[in-house]
């Protein structure tokens, strides 16, 4: 229990920085004997209210994007968040899961590499219904998984807007926690997240300090130093990954 305390310190606070706490979670609740489903939704439902907190300390510095509101975008994120939850509990995962490194690795490129690549093609910036459409497909990735979407969003957010990874880091927090919220809900009443009390509590207790803490460590940090914890967690995330699933 207190190993499975700590990782929800560190998936809070990881999430609050850059991103990378469901894969924590998870791999504490596995180890900790959960199966992987009932482990991954617990992830979910627990990283809720250390998001909700990082959201909270970040509720005056959010920015967004030009001709899409808050609004839009959250509903985006909600819609995905719930299809990706119900194709966590109708479809079988193995497909899935084998496609998770090659993501990841996708993201973490576009993130690195994805403003220089804009600008040597001269991309114009893409318009409202391209970034929709864009955070609903990431959205249903996040309901189903969850891992890294923080990551993947600010991959896509870096390549295709004007954010950059310290202004985009607070909306990344609250859209991130648009889409866990509508997974738990559903997760809470369709899967057997109930059936593991202790777990999911300690996780909980765990995430909401790692949240706390991890965004206002974030608000103090120059960007090269968050761009570069950024980037190091999804180089590390992914690495894992590969390692999870082909070692």
């Amino acid at each position: 229990m207190l190993i499975i305390l700590l990782a929800g310190v560190a998936a809070g606070a990881l999430n609050a920085v850059g991103g990378g706490g469901s894969f924590v979670a998870l791999s504490a609740l596995v180890a900790g004997g959960m199966p992987p489903v009932t482990a991954n939704a617990t992830s979910t439902v627990a990283l809720l209210p250390g998001n909700a907190t990082s959201a909270w300390v970040y509720r005056r510095q959010i920015h967004v994007f030009e001709h899409v509101t808050t609004l839009r975008l959250t509903i985006a994120s909600v819609l995905g968040g719930a299809l990706g939850a119900g194709l966590l509990l109708w479809l079988p995962s193995a497909s899935f899961d084998a496609a998770v490194p090659w993501l990841l690795a996708f993201a973490t490129l576009v993130l690195a590499f994805g403003k220089r690549l804009n600008r040597a093609i001269n991309l114009s910036t893409p318009g409202p219904a391209v970034i929709l459409a864009g955070q609903f497909l990431l959205s249903i990735y996040g309901g189903y998984f969850g891992g890294a979407v923080g990551t993947m969003m600010l991959a896509f957010w870096t390549a295709t807007t004007s954010l950059d990874t310290a202004r985009g880091t607070p909306l990344r927090v609250i859209q991130v926690g648009a889409v866990f919220l509508t997974a738990a809900v559903i997760f809470v009443f369709a899967a057997d997240v109930l059936d593991h009390p202790q777990r999911l509590i300690a996780m909980l207790c765990g995430a909401i300090i790692g949240g706390y803490l991890g965004a206002h460590l974030v608000r103090r940090l120059p960007q090269v130093v968050l761009r570069t914890l950024v980037l190091s967690t999804a180089v590390a995330m992914t690495i894992l990954f590969f390692v999870r699933a082909f070692g």
